[in-house]
């Protein structure tokens, strides 16, 4: 013999109804809350699909006397924040499968290394100095005054270094 579920009182009924009633009047305001987030239209129905089917399940936990559209508006945004963490660690099929594609070969780095290290060897010691420098983290005004020079001079001889390895290697460099 099977249990039948508690009876709920008229009073209830008609105060669910009534939640319900005006959980269906937000909806486009849910729509609209979920764009800020999203700008799929599909994603967004999905987000205000799953922040609705929340909240009627959680129901029982809304208080009443207290804002509905509040209440349905942090659903929603706690949603969206659990699945952008979700997708963040862990990445789809296609994702991941792209990470794996956009990644170079290794070899490839290393030919680039040895390019760029046959071309640094045929600058002018002063540029080469200015430029490793600069390129190392060392403040122009430290690097002037490591190479004996004023900074704009420095400026210049690290500019001209960059033209010269640009116009050696082409643009290969830069990815």
């Amino acid at each position: 013999m099977t249990s039948l579920p508690p009876r709920r009182s008229a009073s209830q009924c008609k105060e669910k109804s009534a939640i319900e009633l005006e959980i269906v009047e937000l909806t486009p305001a849910l729509r609209a809350f979920a764009r800020r987030f999203l700008r799929s239209e599909d994603d967004i129905d999905d987000l205000v699909q799953e922040t609705l089917l929340k909240a009627l399940n959680s129901l029982h936990l809304y208080q009443p006397g207290t804002s509905l559209k509040s209440w349905l508006f942090t659903i929603l945004r706690n949603t969206f924040c659990t699945n952008y963490r979700r997708k963040k660690r862990e990445p789809s099929g296609m994702d991941a499968a792209m990470e794996q594609v956009a990644i170079a070969p290794t070899q490839e780095w290393v030919l680039r290394e040895h390019e760029l290290q046959r071309a640094l060897t045929l600058l002018s010691e002063d540029r080469r100095r200015a430029l490793t420098l600069v390129a190392a983290g060392t403040s122009y005004e430290d690097a002037a005054r490591m190479c004996g020079c004023r900074i704009g001079t420095l400026k210049s001889r690290v500019s001209r270094a960059r033209e010269s390895l640009v116009a050696m290697l082409g643009n290969n460099l830069v990815d």
